[in-house]
């Protein structure tokens, strides 16, 4: 479990194919901060832009610590950001007695969505994208959203035909902070819904005939 509040931005150092065939995932070396690593051992979990990883080595020491994780062809497939190098938003796993800065974030990815604008409005900036059609009944004005594993809050939602298109506000902080500055129009994101929106979806439907 997950909160979308960024703990680290880091850079995929290496992708390696685990097969000869497209059947086959990929192990990605990942860098990361100085100190990220101190408290993490084998088979931890790591958000990589909103997709939970599972720790598979890791080197913690010198100014440039860096860990594995495999990544199935599955997982390729139903993300964006993590076939290729590049930065890439972490966060550590929830821990029992931690502030839940964000929302409840399962770390898996409902979607893939399309930014349509990115652009500065004053001292913050506007995101815009596009949801698929499937996920657009669990959006709502002021609900959240992750996006490549960051917790933000929807200012706008334009139903449309080719999906739902959301608008966030980034303020210099979450811009500064994370790797969501390097977004451009036509860009392909990682979506989680809110968690509680889920289960509110499935009890309401939950009396429908069969």
């Amino acid at each position: 479990m997950f909160t979308g509040i960024i703990t680290g931005v880091g850079h995929i150092a290496q992708v390696a194919p685990m097969g000869a065939t497209a059947a086959h995932g990929k192990r990605l070396s990942i860098s990361c901060p100085a100190g990220y690593l101190d408290d993490v051992g084998l088979g931890d979990s790591i958000a990589i832009n909103g997709a939970c990883m599972t720790v598979t080595s890791f080197d913690a020491s010198g100014t440039a610590p860096q860990f594995t994780v495999d990544v199935s062809a599955e997982s390729l497939d139903k993300t964006a950001g993590l076939d290729g190098l590049g930065a890439v938003n972490l966060e550590k796993a929830l821990r029992a007695n931690d502030r839940l800065g964000g929302h409840l974030v399962s770390g898996h990815v409902d979607g893939m969505g399309q930014v349509t604008h990115f652009a500065q409005v004053g001292e913050s900036w506007e995101l815009r994208v596009l949801a698929p059609a499937s996920l657009a009944k669990y959006l709502a004005y002021k609900g959240s959203i992750t996006i490549n594993g960051v917790s933000l809050t929807v200012n706008r939602i334009a139903d449309m035909a080719g999906g739902c298109e959301v608008s966030i506000n980034l303020i210099p902080h979450t811009v500064d902070n994370t790797a969501l500055h390097r977004l451009h129009a036509g860009a392909k994101v990682n979506l989680e819904i809110d968690l509680i929106a889920r289960y509110v979806e499935r009890m309401l439907g939950s009396g429908a005939a069969h």
